[in-house]
């Protein structure tokens, strides 16, 4: 089987190279570290202390460990953590994050060499993979090591779950091959069981505690300087937006706002300033005027900052064609935030906030006339941000659950 598997990962990267090849090329990508994609690296000293090995694939899921990281270093057996990390921003954003007391590596593609030379390196006691990173050769070489395989805030969209139910037969397998499952719900907990995990258990989703409940952020104030945004013009922020939502913010932005936008990828950065006119933007070290209405942040990670400075935010992804983006940060920064219908990647996040009176959801017709309610009406911006907090710490301990579970984990394998 994983001769096959490579050889199938093999006439796939083959036939695909006319898309994925240029892609690359046109946004950057291409300049990324090939050896150790293939596996390659120094090998890390081992010590006495048990090792965990904890494979988060971009930034959503590197930002999503940080509470279970602190917690598994605490620990009275004081476990050596490394954290392996597939795309480029991810590891950028684990190496700031987790490189001055743990190690960061990259995770390598999923041939089987490559995984190999990966566990050689790493020589983990514990893999632990976040959310819905199973892959076969490295499930299967990790069981075959007798490594035990943990599934940590476990997800499973109805997208993803309908694809994988069409291949139940060919999937099981890398399924039943994690030792156990740390399901964000219960919903997702029965998707697991039903494509053939084992033990599944509950935790919750432990990014509701990778966030500080805070009203400001280091950077922002020099942020809105470097900009030209006016102190007291009221702003729109709008985070990790798609293709055409830019035009949809446009014409719903009262009379007097700005609007600063942060589209989720760089390859789509020319077409939202062409979009949005005389658009001031960051990577040209652009200074607005009295005039400038629309500020492009086509940088990678100031959006945070970004929204310390709103006084209302708009999640991206969420009134085009995708499946939404996660509010729990902007949330937890003292921001009312708007977020359309499109937010099945996100579902639970959304419903909980809707139930508690902690954001609106509207649907694109209704974009201008909540952004007017909002921005005119402190009272309303207040309560939205006091109920979303509520709700921030009400859905906590996500991480601390996962944590137990695992150490416990390595309890007994000591």
């Amino acid at each position: 089987m994983i001769a096959l598997r490579d050889l199938c990962y093999t006439i796939f990267a083959i036939v695909a190279l006319p898309i994925w090849l240029p892609r690359m090329i046109w946004t950057g990508k291409v300049r990324t570290d090939w050896p150790a994609r293939l596996g390659r690296g120094a090998p890390i000293a081992r010590t006495a202390r048990p090792r965990v090995l904890i494979h988060a694939v971009s930034v959503g899921e590197v930002n999503a460990i940080r509470g279970l990281v602190d917690r598994l270093a605490r620990d009275r057996m004081a476990p050596e953590i490394i954290v392996s990390v597939s795309t480029d921003t991810g590891i950028a954003r684990a190496r700031a994050l987790f490189a001055a007391n743990h190690t960061v590596v990259r995770t390598p593609f999923d041939f089987s060499f490559a995984v190999r030379s990966w566990l050689d390196r790493t020589k983990p006691d514990l893999l632990v993979l976040v959310e819905l990173e199973l892959w076969p050769n490295m499930v299967h070489l990790a069981n075959a090591r007798g490594i035990p395989v943990a599934v940590v805030n476990g997800r499973l969209s109805d997208r993803s779950f309908r694809r994988y139910l069409k291949v139940r037969g060919i999937v099981r397998g890398m399924f039943a091959g994690a030792d156990i499952v740390l399901a964000q719900n219960a919903a997702i907990a029965a998707r697991f069981t039903e494509l053939g995990a084992g033990e599944v258990l509950v935790t919750g989703n432990m990014k509701w505690d990778s966030i500080s409940i805070t009203d400001s952020v280091p950077g922002s104030d020099k942020l809105r300087e470097d900009f030209g945004i006016p102190a007291g013009v009221p702003l729109v922020v709008a985070g990790s937006t798609e293709p055409g939502e830019e035009a949809l913010l446009r014409d719903a932005l009262p009379a007097g706002a700005r609007l600063l936008i942060a589209p989720r990828k760089p390859e789509w950065f020319d077409g939202v300033a062409a979009n949005l006119p005389g658009c001031v933007r960051r990577s040209k070290s652009e200074r607005g005027g009295a005039d400038t209405r629309y500020y492009l942040l086509d940088t990678i990670g100031e959006l945070r900052m970004a929204y310390a400075l709103a006084d209302a935010i708009v999640m991206g992804r969420s009134f085009g064609k995708l499946y939404g983006s996660d509010p729990i940060e902007p949330a937890s920064l003292g921001k009312p935030v708007v977020i359309g219908p499109r937010v099945a990647d996100f579902r639970d996040v959304v419903e909980a906030f809707v139930r508690g009176g902690g954001i609106r959801q509207v649907g694109a017709p209704e974009l201008a006339s909540t952004l007017a309610e909002l921005l005119s009406d402190a009272g309303t911006r207040s309560t939205l941000v006091r109920n979303a907090r509520a709700v921030i710490r009400a859905e906590q301990g996500g991480s601390a659950r996962t944590a137990e579970v695992l150490l416990a984990m390595l309890a007994s394998r000591a």
